[in-house]
């Protein structure tokens, strides 16, 4: 095997499929990259755990067509500390040969026989246009758990209606939603599933150089697998079974209390004064007419307070946050004003983004966050 191409075009390919990579695999072969340069002048880059795999597909001067796989994180980090000049890589005897300018490295190789084989395609659901999945995304892995010991919450509801797709996460305490339309190759499709959100924010971070991304998800009962490609990159991962349980019903059917503030003035100032907060207490929200007082601290601690312009409908009313969540569900409005409703202090609140101080809220995207004990 031997071949030739661009460091930068290797970098990306390299990078983007090792990126994934076990930090403490099961076996010791699944830390490898496989590399296949075929005749026709592309390279395929792939990994795989059992769970997730990633397959990269690139063009490049393939002088002798082989197959190879070696320790992915090694070949990611020589990669990337190569010059910036043609690289010329070959397989000599047992070792990779990675040869720019005047760098060149030796790497030794795994048994190719011994990986395991990617898991196949699903069939094509439909399509999405990338930045507004990868926007999606962002937007609703927010809320997801980090905590594997609930594995249910640690993953993304995908529900599917048709031309509606719904993605939902939760860890508890808030519980964002979006909504967008996409383009389903069965008009009639109706399907569930539930996907890791680690691997979707992966997903996210590739759709970049991509128009448009295909969902691959069987119609069948009990799939188990889901994939995603665009541009010469795809994803497939594992579902994670069990019940979600039935969040949309935290989302209160009316609000007599609403606040209209800045996005962006609100995260510096909620930044700002939340530096005094200790662990586990709240940054406190004071809405009264034309304005939102925070303040963070108490007794004979530090203490921080901030005014901001606001736009309130309803009575007034203190409530208090975890900082983190707020500032989470803040930035991911990607709007120039936050609408924040409520029922009152102690039950939930549901932030919207809103592109004008008087004009309409947005209805894709929620994010519902719990009030702390003030």
């Amino acid at each position: 095997m031997k071949f030739h191409l661009d460091r930068g075009v290797l970098g990306d390919a390299v990078s983007w499929a090792t990126r994934t990579l076990p930090v403490r695999p099961a076996m010791p072969i699944l830390q490898g990259v496989r590399i296949i340069a075929d005749p026709a002048g592309e390279l395929q880059f792939s990994t795989f755990d059992y769970e997730v795999s990633a397959q990269i597909t690139i063009a490049a001067e393939v002088e002798a067509p082989g197959e190879v796989l070696v320790q992915g994180r090694m070949l990611s980090d020589i990669v990337r500390a190569l010059p910036n000049k043609d690289v010329s890589i070959a397989l000599e005897g047992t070792k990779l040969q990675v040869r720019c300018g005047s760098a060149h490295f030796a790497l030794a190789t795994l048994p190719v026989e011994e990986y395991p084989q990617l898991p196949a395609m699903p069939p094509v659901a439909g399509t999405v246009a990338a930045d507004v999945f990868s926007e999606a995304i962002s937007q609703v892995t927010v809320a997801a758990s980090k905590d594997d010991t609930l594995p249910l919450l640690t993953g993304v509801r995908v529900e599917i209606s048709g031309e509606k797709m719904t993605l939902m996460s939760t860890d508890r305490y808030r519980l964002a939603l979006r909504e967008l339309t996409w383009q389903p190759t069965n008009p009639g499709i109706e399907l569930t599933a539930l996907v890791r959100a680690r691997t979707l924010h992966e997903v996210a971070r590739s759709l970049s150089t991509g128009s448009s991304v295909d969902i691959a998800l069987s119609e069948e009962a009990g799939a188990h697998l889901i994939g995603f490609e665009s541009a010469g990159r795809r994803t497939t991962s594992t579902l994670v079974d069990g019940d979600y349980p039935p969040v949309r019903r935290l989302f209160p059917d009316s609000s007599p209390i609403a606040a209209v503030v800045a996005t962006a003035p609100l995260i510096d100032a909620v930044k700002r004064v939340s530096l005094v907060a200790e662990r586990n207490t709240p940054v406190r929200l004071s809405f009264s007419d034309g304005q939102v007082a925070l303040e963070a601290g108490a007794g004979d601690d530090a203490q921080a307070s901030e005014v901001l312009e606001a736009d309130l409908h309803g009575e007034e009313l203190v409530v208090g946050f975890n900082s983190g969540f707020l500032l989470d569900g803040l930035g991911a409005l990607g709007s120039d004003f936050a609408r924040l409703t409520f029922t009152d202090s102690i039950k939930p609140s549901v932030m919207s983004g809103q592109e004008s101080l008087e004009g309409s809220p947005e209805s894709s995207y929620k994010y519902l966050i719990m009030p702390m004990r003030i």
